[in-house]
């Protein structure tokens, strides 16, 4: 076998487990972002939740304090 031909395979020997760790890391980098904008699109979803329950509590809420008002006022 010839230097060169040796070369060409501990090259490939050599390049192939660390291509794999790179294409691994890409493929997890990529996850994680999807996992990550998932996470943040349901945080905005309960955020938004939230917002109009306690809209909902600061109505009623005010709705009851006119009537209390209104009741001591006579």
């Amino acid at each position: 076998m010839s230097p060169l031909v040796q070369v060409a395979i501990v090259a490939a020997a050599a390049g192939l487990p660390t291509l794999t760790v790179l294409v691994s890391l890409l493929i997890n980098n990529q996850r994680l972002t999807d996992l990550s904008r998932q996470m943040d699109q349901r945080f905005a979803e309960h955020r938004e939740m939230f917002r109009s329950e306690l809209y909902r509590v600061e109505q009623v809420m005010d709705a009851r304090l006119k009537h209390l008002e209104a009741h001591f006022a006579r």
